[in-house]
């Protein structure tokens, strides 16, 4: 037999074993006809309903979207914030199916939603949130604030000041809910920067001028991944798909690929800039970061002071969250949970 054709044979009998190592070893990304279904039930369902009109005294919910990869190690902490509050929240939570994330039951019993793969330098965080984003809008219409948070994410004050700080005037009577499609008129709290130093290596990290046409440099925004979306604002977010083709695509320089920190900053500048606040809730402490991570508190840095100072900003606004802290650091932080915390 002549060597062309054993070559071609050896080729063909090869496949299957091609196949099973390609489906069975290699990391395996779900298509996105799931997310599509369920994006589109989320921007074409009406959002007010018979419940939401017939009851003039339903108050607007926030939605807490946990974003995570790991077990929930502070649930003891977001379980003694949300006490006392059930009407006024709801919880989502996106763990990585390859994490094994155990549930840490009470307010967090059944809130998993159907999650997928997440990675750094990747628009699968983007994804992750889209998703947790949809299932609030999904779920409850009276969902009127979307805030995601992190596994290392804690509050540093008590539900009843976040609740008021956000909705300062909810009792603008819910004819004011129905007469805007089911949306209050309140802003988004997301960092918006057009001054990163960085920002022309971020914006390239896809290739040059990969972008364009849909984000022009002067377009392009940076931001912090964690923020507190209205309801029109994570429609828009959910709805999107012209900005989503050019930030799904993969990155050929990783050092400075972190599209979750660029895609929501930029689509909502470009959508609706002064919607936006331009600035985050959540405290993060760059000093001394590395590898793109944030300060990690550890027990011994936990204290009433430490608290007292991450509520503080270089404004009038007070931050409400901070990150990211060590998983020991729940005892110190359980202590003085009431006393300092949790007291207004």
């Amino acid at each position: 037999m002549s060597s062309p054709i054993l070559v071609s044979l050896a080729l063909i009998l090869s496949l299957p074993f091609v196949f099973f190592f390609t489906q069975h070893l290699l990391p395996q990304f779900s298509p996105d006809s799931d997310d599509l279904s369920l994006f589109h039930r989320a921007t074409t369902t009406t959002t007010t309903t018979a419940h939401t009109t017939n009851h003039l005294s339903t108050k607007p919910k926030i939605a807490f979207l946990f974003l995570t990869n790991t077990n929930l190690t502070f649930a003891p902490l977001w379980e003694k914030f949300f006490t006392g509050n059930n009407h006024l929240f709801n919880i989502y939570i996106h763990a990585d199916p390859t994490s094994s994330v155990v549930s840490p039951g009470g307010v967090f019993h059944n809130r998993f939603i159907p999650s997928k793969l997440t990675q750094r330098a990747s628009p699968s965080l983007i994804s992750a949130t889209r998703r947790l984003i949809a299932s609030a809008l999904l779920d409850d219409p009276l969902n009127q604030y979307f805030a995601l948070v992190s596994q290392h994410c804690v509050p540093l004050l008590s539900f009843r000041f976040v609740y008021k700080y956000l909705f300062k005037n909810q009792l603008l009577s819910l004819a004011s809910f129905t007469a805007n499609d089911g949306n209050f008129l309140y802003p988004s709290f997301i960092e918006i920067l057009a001054d990163d130093q960085n920002l022309n290596e971020r914006y390239n990290a896809r290739g040059e001028n990969i972008m364009l046409p849909e984000v022009r440099f002067e377009d392009f925004r940076v931001g912090s991944q964690f923020f507190i979306l209205n309801r029109k604002h994570a429609m828009v977010v959910v709805r999107d798909k012209k900005l989503w083709k050019k930030f799904r695509l993969p990155c050929v320089n990783v050092y400075s690929c972190y599209p979750e920190e660029h895609y929501f900053p930029t689509l909502l500048s470009m959508e609706d800039p002064n919607g936006c606040t331009g600035f985050t809730l959540t405290r993060v402490n760059w000093t001394g970061c590395w590898d793109g991570h944030p300060h990690l508190y550890t027990p011994e840095e936990v204290s009433p002071e430490l608290v007292r100072q991450l509520r503080v900003s270089n404004s009038s606004y007070s931050y409400l969250f901070a990150r990211k802290f060590s998983p020991e650091s729940l005892a110190p932080l359980m202590d003085i949970a009431d006393d300092v915390i949790f007291r207004d």
